[in-house]
């Protein structure tokens, strides 16, 4: 039983965790912007470098990076302007998609540039060896610390994901009511224009004196 509740609160603690890093090619002239929802107070770092293509030699200029990193409000976390390679790390105000922008300036003729990207938060993005440096702690009680951190990250994303659907929940509630209140107002607007058109045929049959 242990055995299984430490499996899934290991699945669980991955799922509660972000970390993406990838590598990909960006023309010059060109954005790519990655997002990402973190809520409020969770760590994060990203660090993030252009593959030279030639390798042995500086990195062309045509290949420089202007980088920016936002909150969901535009607020500037980090910037980079006419960098090779660089890193961002800060604890998340508010909750929301965060943003970080690349762009490569236009050159002629055009240029491919190629980019690893590494961005992670939550307990992802803790710096464990120099918890363990500066501690000076066994390795079962870094384990264990990491161990707790997971759950602590876990328990916090269920709140969150409980407020999230409670948002949802009010949303649908205000949708419904909006709704049924244009259904009605529809019904009203068809029955009285049905009712002024029969007016008007029998206004109409009576001056002909069909009636």
């Amino acid at each position: 039983m242990f055995r299984i509740n430490f499996h899934i609160i290991l699945i669980l603690g991955l799922m509660s965790t972000v970390a993406h890093s990838m590598r990909f090619d960006l023309q010059s002239g060109a954005t790519k912007c990655i997002s990402d929802d973190i809520k409020s107070s969770a760590m994060t770092v990203g660090k993030y470098a252009v593959v030279n293509p030639n390798e042995g030699s500086p990195v062309p200029d045509s290949h420089k990076l202007t980088v920016r990193v936002t909150s969901p409000h535009g607020s500037n976390y980090h910037y980079g302007d006419h960098v090779e390679s660089g890193n961002f790390a800060f604890t998340a105000a508010e909750t929301g998609d965060y943003s970080a922008c690349f762009w490569v300036s236009d050159h002629k003729p055009s240029t491919t540039v190629t980019i690893d990207f590494d961005w992670k938060t939550g307990v992802a993005a803790k710096d464990w060896s120099n918890v363990a440096k500066k501690g000076q702690i066994e390795l079962m009680e870094l384990e264990l610390k990491k161990l707790y951190d997971t759950v602590s990250s876990i328990h916090d994303e269920m709140f969150y994901l409980r407020e999230r659907e409670e948002e949802m929940q009010q949303l649908n509630r205000s949708t419904n009511s909006k709704m049924a209140v244009f259904s009605g107002l529809s019904l009203f607007v068809c029955l009285s224009v049905a009712g002024l058109q029969l007016w008007h045929l029998k206004m109409f049959f009576a001056r002909k004196k069909l009636l």
